[in-house]
């Protein structure tokens, strides 16, 4: 069953959101003299994975036009 162009639209501003929040505990992070190594990289997987996923759906939202 194919998502609506909502739901995708609904569910690329959650994720965009998520990738927000990770961005900005990350440069908290990171003015923290005591730095986990190990939540920093989590935390960049994390958001890279986010990253990706809003991709993939915003080329759900784009139709293949083949030039």
């Amino acid at each position: 069953m194919q998502q609506s162009e909502h739901d995708l639209s609904a569910k690329i501003e959650k994720l965009r959101s998520e990738h927000r929040a990770l961005d900005e505990e990350l440069q908290s992070i990171a003015e923290d003299p005591l730095i986990d190594d190990l939540q920093v990289q989590r935390l960049k997987k994390r958001k890279l994975f986010l990253k990706d996923s809003i991709s993939h759906l915003e080329s759900r939202l784009v139709p293949d036009i083949t030039a």
